[in-house]
């Protein structure tokens, strides 16, 4: 993972949670796939996410 965001207690990264959401999976699907997730450390990592695009840091695109 090197660094990157996971939800507390898994090696699950935030990124990976947004991806599965991106190509369409609900958090149900999620949670089946990842029985050891919650539908809470989910919305949290969305939360996570949120609050880092937020943040006064500009990332150059390319």
């Amino acid at each position: 993972m090197m660094g990157k965001p996971v939800i507390t207690g898994t090696r699950i990264t935030v990124e990976l949670i947004l991806e599965k959401l991106a190509a369409g999976e609900t958090i149900g699907q999620i949670l089946e796939a990842h029985p050891q997730l919650t539908r809470e450390a989910v919305l949290a990592a969305l939360v996570f996410a949120r609050d880092a695009l937020r943040a006064d840091v500009v990332y150059p695109l390319g």
